[in-house]
């Protein structure tokens, strides 16, 4: 790609970089915020950001067209899948999204502006962020990542992203295209991308930071904290899993092909590698059996494969989905409680139904699990094992039973509940993991008047 060299993920991969390239930029990123960055109105940031965003959705847009070109080898998204996900994810930027996504954890639009009151706490508070935010980004899909650097933005930060080996193209690309609209805002940002582990590196960037958000494993997270100075705050996003729960309702002869078509896009979404993204379909008994409703996901994702395809895995990724599919192929042999639907000739997709309400984890990338269950209660002993870890539940069923059904599924820990066809698509005001995404990365200045 014809880029210029702005980023240090620009570079040429010969160029090496050291830590004190690392301490060096992220010197720079302070002496740019304070002089571009720290005295701009939000007003003024919000509606670059929603312009950018807007571009994106822009067929001809140059980082567009870059991104779909070339993402598809490094991402291994096929093309369409990849311009469905960039579409919805920058579609949320407006300007009102922006504008509601801080008021609603920082209570005021203009908080990060000046001392202001709200209907609350009449006590007057100002909201700041770090002077150097750091972004440590997984490497399934491109949002979390993209969604740190619009936060950081938000809360005037100079920000230095560290990119997992081989992620780095999507948020290099979004970072020229704020360059194009804004140069200025854009100098307070920094793209870089090393093997997870490189110490010496990562020394030098958490010496010179006030917080870190990561997203990634457990155990990642595990190790990125225990290398932080007391100082530095921690901001980390960990593994999660998500499930759909289906309510006979769905499955009547009028709601049955929409709540496929829509089970069958949540399968979809970014290839099922998020953390919203279902592992398991809880299928209430009613008219419809579960396994008639995993034999038409089947022939849902059958169909969207002709046309929208996966893409290619790597050759662990598909030896594990043909492991996984011999097991179930020898159970369904020999109990009718097994059943399996696969594509023929590739892993393009596989559906195995099991009568066993157990919570399985999926190998993902279009292979998921259908099972009956008598009610929700059922399905929340199924799952048990992931409880405190579940991020989603896709929910469908009428508006007389989702009331009774969503409190249910809050109080045992669900954060997020959405209907059928949303996993992979949430509201830019979503709390992630329950928590607020803006909200979490400022401190406070209250001002008793």
């Amino acid at each position: 790609m014809d880029l210029p060299n702005y980023f240090i993920a620009d570079l040429p991969a010969e160029h090496a970089i050291t830590p004190k390239l690392v301490t060096e930029a992220c010197h720079t990123l302070k002496r740019n915020r304070e002089q571009y960055l720290l005295g701009r109105s939000t007003a003024n940031i919000v509606h670059t950001l929603a312009a950018t965003a807007q571009n994106w959705t822009e067929p001809h847009n140059p980082f567009r067209k870059l991104a779909l070109k070339h993402g598809v080898k490094e991402t291994g998204f096929g093309e369409t899948t990849l311009a469905r996900g960039l579409d919805l994810f920058y579609q949320q930027f407006s300007v009102e999204n922006l504008n509601a996504l801080i008021a609603q954890d920082l209570g005021h639009v203009e908080r990060l502006d000046r001392f202001a009151t709200d209907r609350v706490a009449p006590t007057a508070a100002l909201a700041r962020g770090p002077e150097l935010l750091v972004h440590i980004g997984a490497g399934n899909i491109p949002n979390p990542t993209l969604f740190s650097i619009v936060l950081g933005f938000l809360t005037r930060s100079a920000q230095f992203v560290k990119c997992a080996r081989g992620t780095s193209l999507l948020p290099r690309l979004f970072a020229h295209s704020i360059y194009e609209v804004e140069p200025k805002l854009a100098s307070c940002l920094e793209i870089a991308e090393w093997p997870g582990g490189s110490e010496q590196l990562e020394a030098a960037l958490f010496a010179e930071t006030e917080c870190v958000t990561a997203t990634g494993s457990d155990e990642t997270l595990d190790a990125i904290r225990k290398r932080l100075a007391s100082r530095v705050r921690f901001v980390g996003y960990g593994h999660r899993v998500s499930f759909g729960y289906i309510g006979a309702d769905a499955l009547s002869r009028f709601e049955m092909k929409k709540t496929l078509c829509a089970a069958a896009n949540d399968v979809i979404a970014w290839n099922q590698l998020g953390c919203l993204s279902p592992h398991v379909f809880y299928v209430e008994h009613g008219a419809i059996s579960a396994e008639k409703f995993a034999e038409g996901l089947a022939t849902e994702l059958a169909s969207i494969e002709a046309v929208e395809p996966r893409g290619t895995l790597a050759t662990e990724e598909a030896a594990a989905i043909k492991t996984k599919r011999d097991v179930y192929e020898i159970r369904a042999a020999s109990s009718d409680e097994t059943k399996i639907w696969k594509s023929e000739g590739s892993t393009a997709w596989t559906v195995v139904y099991e009568a066993d309400p157990q919570f399985q984890v999926s190998c993902l990338h279009r292979f998921v699990y259908v099972k009956p269950v008598a009610d929700l209660n059922d399905a929340l002993r199924g799952a048990h094992s992931v409880q405190g870890r579940v991020s989603t539940v896709a929910l469908a069923a009428n508006s007389d039973n989702s009331q009774r059904l969503a409190t249910q599924l809050a109080r045992w820990g669900v954060t997020r509940i959405c209907r059928i066809g949303q996993m992979q698509d949430p509201p830019l005001t979503w709390r992630h993991d329950g928590r607020p995404s803006l909200g979490d990365l400022v401190m406070w200045t209250d001002w008793e008047q």
